[in-house]
């Protein structure tokens, strides 16, 4: 059994069958097409339990960095956190020992797949505050087309309050980028890049897809995949981990203006263009 196989081993609980059948090369395929993809059962109770004590420690304790993503009058609130896998043991377990770092290099295709950051996403109960649909890349200070991000719930998740992709959205233009809250253009000059569509005016006339979800699977997703999602049933908790993962071709591309997450002091080590070999971006595959 190879390397690749064996670090995705780990992602699936150590059962020897899934190691070599995890990413399908249908689920490649999908993830290539489509460019999002969803993966049943990839986590075993041990990784989940992992996962959801640092989401629980981060929620307790955020980062400078945390950000509340709802109004002030929702009934809920929707929290964000970002960067925080140095200082969050939980989350530098996980991403160093789940296996996810060979599935996303099979999924990108990609010869390595490295850290570009953790994103902590929780949902109280009751919060009614979307996401609005938007697609990731833009808001960063990276470029190149190898790259996957993992949508990973420790929550069950149902199909109406579901991460949303548009199909097909990846291969096509860069879209402006909004504030989630007030929907103003802070990254690129206001009219710079093509309008986002109002998908939700008329639903019918997209490719939408989204999968319900348990605990143990997750979705993979690309970064320039148009993606959104509603907020969350009373009574329920929407508690989400992503993992935002870099391949062979991804560069760095400082921008002029303040990037989401920010990277301070970032564009005094790496000039523009060059690859993304940085301690803040550890390798993930080939494991060292």
């Amino acid at each position: 059994m190879d390397g690749l196989a064996r670090e995705i081993g780990h992602a699936a609980g150590g059962d020897a069958q899934r190691m070599t059948t995890i990413p399908t090369d249908q689920h490649i395929t999908d993830f290539q097409r489509d460019g999002a993809v969803c993966l049943r059962g990839i986590l075993g109770s041990g990784m989940i339990a992992l996962l959801r004590a640092g989401i629980d420690a981060n929620l307790r304790a955020p980062s400078p960095r945390a950000k509340i993503a709802s109004s002030s009058g929702d009934p809920g609130l929707f929290v964000e956190d970002f960067c925080n896998w140095r200082e969050n043991p939980a989350y530098r377990d996980f991403i160093f020992t789940s296996g996810l770092g060979a599935i996303a290099a099979r999924l990108m295709q990609s010869k390595t797949a490295r850290l570009y950051h953790d994103h902590m996403l929780t949902k109280e109960p009751g919060t009614v505050q979307r996401t609005p649909w938007h697609q990731d890349q833009p808001y960063y200070n990276i470029d190149g087309a190898m790259n996957v991000s993992f949508w990973i719930p420790v929550d069950p998740v149902s199909r109406s309050s579901t991460l949303e992709f548009v199909a097909g959205s990846h291969r096509g233009p860069w879209l402006m980028p909004r504030t989630f809250r007030d929907n103003q253009a802070k990254w690129f000059p206001e009219g710079s890049l093509a309008d986002l569509p109002d998908v939700e005016a008329d639903r019918t006339a997209h490719n939408i897809i989204g999968w319900a979800l348990e605990p143990g699977d997750l979705v993979a997703f690309h970064m320039l995949t148009l993606h959104g999602s509603a907020g969350v049933e009373p009574g329920t908790r929407r508690r989400v981990f992503s993992l935002r993962v870099l391949g062979d071709d991804i560069t760095h591309a400082p921008r002029r203006w303040t990037t989401s997450p920010e990277f301070p002091g970032l564009a005094d080590d790496l000039p523009p263009g060059a690859a993304m070999d940085h301690p803040l971006f550890p390798v993930l595959w080939p494991a060292g």
